[in-house]
């Protein structure tokens, strides 16, 4: 004896259909007081630290120089500071500046503990005002408190982040046209 239903959801699944994605919050979606933990943590590399020590032209030889660091109160080497920044505020992106037009600043950036080759970082944002512009119908600024931990739970980094985000009514966000992509790449709903 088969089983019809078996068959009724093979059938089904053979239909096609344009499903929206994540994409991004907009001025709207913001409540002060929303903390929002931000997928997937970020172990970072010792390449990580020298590419970006290098490409910035960072002559502190803690970042650069086993031998001088097994010498400081660390014993090894740091991952510069900028690596940290980076790598929280990237994280930061998916939840908080998908839909920023600008970034207005970056203010009480502090650095709370080292971060060494082979930590994770993992990070959060806090809503802490948000505002509309007068002179800007189609945005409002948003602050938030980007916080970064290592895994064991220490705070590594915090600082006050402050996107220009925009309005979903300016946006239209859809299925066929998320963020990033130009109208008529990809697959279309007359596709499906």
């Amino acid at each position: 004896m088969t089983d019809d239903s078996d068959t009724d959801d093979a059938d089904e699944s053979t239909d096609k259909r344009l499903v929206e994605g994540w994409h991004g919050r907009y001025y709207e979606d913001f409540a002060v007081g929303d903390i929002y933990k931000h997928p997937f943590g970020r172990t970072v590399t010792e390449t990580d630290n020298v590419w970006l020590t290098n490409v910035t032209m960072n002559a502190n030889p803690m970042h650069f120089n086993e031998a001088y660091a097994a010498e400081t109160e660390f014993g090894e080497r740091l991952v510069n500071g900028l690596v940290v920044i980076a790598t929280a505020v990237g994280m930061s992106v998916v939840d908080v500046s998908v839909n920023a037009t600008a970034n207005l600043g970056y203010d009480d950036v502090r650095h709370h503990n080292p971060v060494f080759h082979g930590d994770t970082i993992f990070a959060e944002s806090e809503v802490r005002s948000k505002r509309e512009l007068e002179s800007r119908d189609h945005v409002g600024i948003v602050e938030t408190e980007l916080r970064a931990y290592n895994q064991h739970d220490d705070l590594v980094l915090s600082l006050e982040r402050t996107p220009m985000v925009l309005k979903r009514e300016y946006a239209e966000p859809s299925a066929a046209e998320p963020p990033g992509w130009p109208e008529g790449i990809g697959t279309q709903p007359e596709d499906c």
